[in-house]
């Protein structure tokens, strides 16, 4: 019983510690950390693309540029052109 305990505070620590961790880096930095490839500065400047932008270039689609789903986003991009949900 009492290494259940042990293992259930263990674990309510641990997720406390990073909540707090992560509260501190938004109050520091000011904003949300970026961790959309679409929409992250420094992923753009080193050139990393999201799979379904690299996939539409890599088959020269056609309507890309047209496509209203196709915006660079990664979470507005689909490889089917179906609608978004």
């Amino acid at each position: 019983m009492v290494n259940y305990l042990v293992v259930i505070l263990c674990a309510i620590g641990a997720v406390a510690f990073f909540a707090i961790a992560l509260s501190i880096t938004l109050m520091v930095k000011g904003h949300h950390i970026e961790s959309e490839i679409s929409t992250n500065p420094n992923m753009k400047k080193l050139g990393i693309k999201c799979a379904v932008q690299e996939t539409r270039e890599d088959i020269a689609a056609e309507n890309c540029e047209t496509d209203t789903l196709c915006t660079g986003n990664c979470a507005g991009c689909d490889i089917d052109h179906s609608t978004a949900k």
